[in-house]
């Protein structure tokens, strides 16, 4: 059974190893080099004081994390949030992602976000389905906006409503603010 629970900076290497192989092989990240666990570490710790930061797991395995941070830094985007998931490559097409964007999105509606956004590489397909059957839906696309392997990549970006975004929102809630965090998983 896989079980989410909120990520610690012990689980960096793990985590590193996982998205080793998306910087190494892919385009899907447009990192060039992969960062030590002790940067892993660092940005879990600077992370789970304003935003949920999740691992997946079964069996005491990490198969995948998952994580929000501010759209921008701007005051009145405090209800804006992009999100990312990773999945061990092995692991791919079991629910993992899901299971941790479900989880993430409740985490976020309890610090009172109301929008999630996710910066997709143009031609991932399978992530573009994977973020449009969960609700989210194309607003923008940059064209050969970043550069990789050679190659000048699109980017498009996806946007999903967790709450009307009408009238006047409740103020974010730091997600170190949550009563009792490991229950709100």
């Amino acid at each position: 059974m896989i079980t989410v629970r909120k990520a610690a900076p012990a689980d960096a290497a793990a985590l590193v190893a996982i998205y080793a192989p998306y910087v190494q092989e892919t385009t899907i990240t447009f990192d060039y080099e992969v960062p030590s666990a002790a940067e892993f570490a660092q940005k879990i710790n600077e992370t789970i004081y304003t935003y949920p930061y999740l691992v997946a797991e079964e069996n005491g395995k990490i198969l995948g994390y998952a994580y929000a941070h501010a759209y921008k830094e701007r005051a009145a985007y405090d209800w804006a949030v992009e999100v990312s998931v990773y999945v061990d490559s092995k692991k791919h097409g079991q629910g993992t992602g899901k299971i941790l964007y479900q989880t993430l999105e409740t985490v976020l509606k309890k610090q009172n976000v109301a929008i999630l956004t996710a910066c997709i590489t143009g031609g991932n397909q399978t992530s573009l389905r994977f973020h449009e059957k969960l609700g989210y839906q194309e607003v923008a696309n940059f064209p050969k906006i970043g550069y990789k392997f050679d190659q000048w990549l699109d980017v498009v970006w996806l946007q999903k409503y967790l709450t009307e975004v009408e009238g006047t929102l409740p103020p974010f809630i730091p997600f170190s603010k949550l009563k009792d965090i490991e229950s709100n998983l």
